[in-house]
């Protein structure tokens, strides 16, 4: 689940993550120029003040006398790089010899002189802070006088508010270019992204006109992104499957209508032919019955349609015991024995081994399967039951000799409420929904229905049980 802060938008929440990587890759960028730079700044600063710290340490030598060095203050004071710069030249302990110091600033205990045979380095170089006062850094090395041989300490400070302004306008610089470069980056993801989506709202724009009227609209897989392609088939293929499952749904429900109709309209017919005029006692018996015969109709076609909704819709696995097929399919033989009979027909049962089934659903499949050999076989023929085991599954087949059915309607024979063109125009008392009960149970059991028919109308129908 996504967070509630998210925004909505997948074109804002990519926006919003390719401007905090500009944030990270200028922020790291615009950082490394900024210390860069500070640094090189710095070292500037620190380079000149070692320079006029030596330069004074030169000057020292040539003078003739201590006032001919004071005499070169204003030399010493053109010498300073700022205002704030202190220069001072003193003996130890004693007092200053010369010094410029505008802003009488304390020199700091760090700056060590260092010796006279050493020239300066920045790692002699040491810096001060204090309130109201620009960042300073010191520098200091030991001289030899002129005039008298006697060692003298220069102390130099040079105060970097150009320095700071300098790294200021720099920082400030960064700054602003990177957010000029985020604003930049985020407005130019957000437009390509914007474009970018235009298939996808398209795609959008083209479901939005599917409906149940218009089910064959199909979403266009070529004008989709790379990305998106899978995505879109896997969207058409679903469109395929509701479009074949609404089908079916229409035709059920049609079909239904006309099963209930049949019933419903011979026994209003029959109905108003009995109230027409007064009827004896046997004529109203009579229509009665025949009443009876088209209520237990329509009550089995109502009992099988709540079955396969059933089925449609289990949850549970169903219960299953061992069962015994040659001798159950022989029991099934027996019960049919009187109408296959009469239809001038011989079963045949032929079976060996046990299936593992829920043996009250397996028995109905069998019957429906017997019951619809029975009555679309040719007169004088054999029907085969038989019960084999192969392949890791218990095989419970019903085979029996009719009028053949061409391959492409053998695949919807398990469909509820349909019958083939050749037995269609056939007297019957089927409702359709035989074959589709038998499928129903199958998927139950997690096994297979299948049919097959040769050239010659020998129609099998097997049932294939998984062990």
């Amino acid at each position: 689940m996504p967070a509630p802060w998210l925004p909505r938008s997948l074109a804002v929440r990519v926006t919003l993550l390719c401007g905090l990587i500009a944030v990270s890759i200028t922020g790291m960028l615009g950082g490394n120029y900024f210390f860069a730079a500070r640094s090189a700044i710095l070292a500037h600063a620190d380079e000149q003040l070692i320079t006029r710290v030596e330069r004074l340490r030169r000057l020292l030598a040539d003078v003739r006398s201590v006032q001919e060095l004071r005499d070169q203050a204003m030399l010493l004071e053109a010498l300073s790089g700022s205002s704030g710069d202190v220069f001072v030249l003193r003996r130890a302990g004693e007092a200053p010899l010369v010094e410029v110091n505008p802003g009488q600033v304390a020199p700091p205990a760090c700056a060590v002189p260092t010796a006279l045979d050493r020239p300066l380095a920045r790692g002699d170089v040491c810096h001060s802070e204090a309130p109201g006062i620009p960042r300073m850094h010191w520098a200091a090395g030991v001289a030899r006088a002129g005039h008298d041989g006697r060692m003298v300490e220069v102390l130099a400070g040079h105060a970097l508010a150009s320095e700071m302004q300098m790294i200021r306008r720099s920082r400030d610089q960064v700054l602003f270019s990177t957010f000029l470069a985020v604003l930049a980056c985020s407005l130019l993801v957000y437009g390509v992204l914007r474009r970018g989506l235009r298939p996808l709202h398209r795609v959008a724009e083209q479901a939005s006109r599917i409906d149940p009227v218009n089910l064959a609209i199909r979403l266009p897989e070529h004008d989709a992104p790379l990305e998106l392609q899978q995505m879109v088939a896997v969207f058409n293929a679903m469109l395929d499957r509701i479009a074949t499952g609404y089908g079916r749904l229409s035709q059920f429900s049609a079909d239904l209508a006309h099963e209930i109709r049949t019933p419903v309209g011979a026994l209003i017919g029959q109905t108003q032919v009995a109230l027409a005029r007064t009827r004896t006692a046997e004529e109203y018996q009579q229509v009665l019955e025949s009443n009876l015969e088209e209520l237990n109709r329509l009550r089995r076609t109502v009992d099988n349609i709540l079955f396969l909704a059933q089925a449609d819709h289990a949850t549970l696995q169903v219960e299953r015991t061992a069962l015994d097929m040659a001798a159950e399919l022989q029991r099934i033989a027996d019960y049919f024995e009187g109408p296959a009979d009469e239809a001038g027909l011989r079963l045949v049962v032929q079976a060996s081994g046990t299936a593992w089934v829920n043996q009250a659903l397996c028995l109905r499949a069998l019957h429906n399967l017997v019951v619809n050999a029975v009555r679309y076989s040719t007169p004088g023929t054999v029907i085969q039951l038989t019960g084999i085991q192969e392949d890791g599954a218990s095989v419970l087949a019903v085979e029996n000799e009719g009028v053949p059915i061409p391959a492409e309607q053998l695949t919807r024979l398990f469909d509820r409420f349909y019958r083939a063109e050749a037995v269609r125009s056939r007297p019957a008392e089927s409702s359709g929904l035989g074959l589709a009960i038998v499928k129903a149970i199958m998927d139950l059991h997690g096994g297979e229905a299948r049919a097959s028919c040769s050239a010659s109308g020998a129609v099998r129908f097997e049932l294939r049980f998984p062990r």
